[in-house]
């Protein structure tokens, strides 16, 4: 899938540990935790249990989630690259990551958080149309799925991860959703040539 038009990224966090895997815990080098994985504050690292994921989505249109192990630009670049159509305009915020997107050949406008900025109006009509807000109610959506399972393996989150973005992409609810599950699944692929 290719998001055209206007893409809005940016990247979070989700608390994974080592769920079901007592031997990764021990080979981590600390105790069992008794109530719920707590990680650390900052921006996350599979390392620290807290693997940030990297969103990407196109308004009024399907989003693009994949789980990193690290945010540089070295690790989104071939993401964005593959996902968005050169030439798109991208909206983000102000973090580093995202300042060589011209570079790559991409419209970029960001907005500034630690300022309070949250969307701008750039051409007087009312409208605030920079911002990435979009991403982070798609944010919203994912921990609110999460939050029941009550806690999530790292080797597993790509899984509830790839799931997840089917669901959203597939813009359908209850026994709908199973209708395109199960198209999706009996797709045909083409051989290749």
């Amino acid at each position: 899938m290719i998001l055209e038009g206007v893409v809005e990224c940016d990247e979070t966090c989700v608390v994974a540990g080592h769920k079901g895997q007592p031997e990764k815990v021990a080979a981590a080098g600390r105790p069992p935790r008794r109530r719920r994985l707590k990680g650390a504050r900052g921006r996350g690292t599979r390392a620290t249990e807290k693997p940030p994921i990297f969103g990407m989505i196109q308004r009024s249109g399907e989003a693009v989630v994949r789980m990193l192990d690290n945010v540089r630009q070295a690790t989104i670049k071939p993401l964005i690259l593959r996902s968005i159509a050169p030439g798109t305009e991208v909206h983000t915020d102000e973090y580093s990551i995202y300042g060589r997107l011209p570079e790559w050949g991409y419209g970029h406008r960001t907005v500034n958080h630690s300022a309070g900025e949250y969307a701008r109006d750039e051409d007087g009509d009312g409208f605030h149309e920079v911002h990435v807000n979009t991403m982070e109610g798609f944010w919203s959506l994912l921990r609110s799925w999460l939050r029941p399972h009550r806690g999530i393996s790292q080797d597993k989150l790509p899984l509830y991860l790839g799931f997840f973005e089917f669901v959203y992409n597939a813009k359908r609810r209850g026994k709908r959703l199973l209708s395109a599950l199960l198209e999706g699944l009996l797709k045909k692929t083409p051989e290749p040539i």
